[in-house]
């Protein structure tokens, strides 16, 4: 797709959104001299907060009203999560009028000299992957940021006066529906699981839209092995000629593949004779901590870098001083011979499948909101591991039925309560259930908001109960 020439001064813009990136983008193109006009449905203390400070720029601000055009709007940026059918985007589709995302903004007001992009999405694990892409970018001695959907703003980024050599950039499927023109230097699809289904409409849509990131790839579309929609989308996408498909495996790699070969990440893609050698880059110690499904988003991040010509060195250095967000898979502590590990951000049943997947016997700690998740798969394919499970949450019953039908023989504790305490009976329960050797697993499958703000809450009061344990037993134990 040509890009249109991008036109911003005395132009008529509005912006759906009044968080991060819609603030974000309203200044900048206040900043190139457009006429702004932020819109947003809330209007609550922080909304007109918000709304005050960027008054005090020049900037328009519409609350408790979402979903009017303003008057002589020629285009809108809307902030990722803003439906396609709300009735703002309705009109502007009756008035020809265009909406682009802020990565779209990003794209089109990127410079001649603009860095190239490794761009990132699927299901589960973009964040850490990006993270990963970008610890290796910088031990490879490159200017670059994790973006997108993580870090700083990338119209921030975007427009900032200091160069960047090249960006790592996570994308959800939000971000790619409104990002048309996008063209990577190369990206990656992790993996594909029904999510945001209400949002997209059909698990179709939504891989459609996660599709979108291999369009017009220059150097390398990079997929995982183990799921095959990932090579398909890779199949189906327009890119530069000579661009090509890469894949990536937890088993030993094929031509043009990477994979691992007796604990040693190697790359079979970026070689000079891909048939016959392979290029050692990290062990799998390198990688913190070392679960199946890391390891398989460290090398997503490697194949990245490698299209990148990042020598394999930098890989290794990268990947070793690289550390994890908080609440993934994260140890807490040992208690009694028990380790207790915090998966908050496990809020679907893909990710907590995975998270299950890295240890042999576990007490699962489970429930919350189930945003229309079943469960039946994911207790098939792990109830083996499974010593006990603790429920708790507005839809753990959902689980307890599965449970009970795939998996009657592992016992359950189902805690009637929803309050943030029942953490730390969940926490005790478990400790009741487990055994030296076991792993307490809090790894929800489900949203958090029914008994906390966000995952980070539910993950930090299940840190505070296990340390309280460990603190109740070391006195008893005295």
């Amino acid at each position: 797709m040509t890009e249109k020439p991008l036109e911003i001064s005395g132009r008529r813009i509005a912006v759906a959104g009044l968080g991060v990136s819609g603030i974000s983008a309203a200044r900048a193109l206040a900043r190139l001299g457009a006429r702004v006009t932020v819109v947003d449905g809330g209007d609550s203390d922080a909304h007109r907060a918000r709304a005050a400070e960027l008054a005090a720029e020049g900037i328009a601000v519409r609350l408790a009203d979402g979903d009017t055009l303003p008057e002589g709007t020629e285009l809108i940026v809307t902030s990722p999560g803003w439906q396609p059918q709300s009735p703002l985007f309705t009109a502007a589709a009756k008035a020809d009028i265009p909406v682009w995302g802020d990565v779209e903004l990003a794209w089109r007001l990127r410079g001649p000299r603009a860095a190239p992009w490794l761009a990132i999405t699927g299901t589960n694990g973009k964040t850490t992957t990006v993270r990963m892409l970008a610890s290796i970018l910088d031990a490879a001695g490159l200017r670059t940021a994790a973006v997108g959907n993580v870090g700083t703003p990338i119209v921030d980024i975007v427009l900032s006066d200091e160069p960047y050599d090249v960006l790592a950039v996570e994308l959800s499927s939000y971000q790619l529906h409104w990002a048309p023109s996008l063209r990577a230097h190369s990206a990656v699809v992790l993996n594909l699981a029904p999510d945001h289904l209400d949002w997209h409409g059909s698990m179709a849509a939504y891989v459609a839209d996660k599709g979108r990131i291999y369009e017009g790839n220059e150097v390398a579309c990079v997929y995982n092995t183990a799921d095959p929609a990932t090579e398909v989308l890779v199949r189906e996408a327009d890119v530069a000629e000579g661009c090509r498909a890469i894949g990536f495996t937890l088993g030993s790699p094929g031509p043009s593949e990477f994979g691992v070969v007796d604990g040693i990440l190697v790359d079979r893609a970026f070689v000079d004779n891909r048939r016959q050698q392979a290029r050692e880059l990290a062990e799998v110690t390198d990688i913190s901590p070392p679960a199946p499904h890391n390891i398989a988003n460290a090398l997503a991040a490697a194949a990245l870098a490698r299209a990148f010509g990042v020598p394999p060195q930098a890989v290794r250095e990268g990947l070793r001083a690289f550390r994890p967000d908080a609440h993934r898979i994260a140890h807490v502590a040992d208690v009694a011979g028990v380790s207790y590990v915090d998966d908050s951000k496990a809020t679907n049943t893909h990710a907590t499948e995975a998270s299950l997947a890295a240890y042999d016997s576990i007490v699962w700690i489970a429930g919350g909101l189930a945003k229309g998740a079943t469960f039946d798969e994911l207790v098939l394919r792990s109830a083996e591991r499974l010593r006990g499970a603790v429920l708790i949450g507005a839809d753990r019953h959902l689980i307890h039925e599965a449970l009970a039908r795939h998996a009657p023989d592992v016992p359950v504790v189902d805690l009637d309560r929803t309050d943030t305490g029942a953490m730390t009976a969940a926490v005790h329960e478990a400790a009741r259930l487990a055994q030296p050797g076991d792993t307490v697993l809090m790894a929800p499958a489900c949203a958090s908001m029914d008994m906390f703000t966000n995952y980070n809450e539910r993950g930090d009061a299940f840190a505070t109960a296990v340390h309280g344990l460990a603190s109740g037993r070391a006195v008893s134990e005295q």
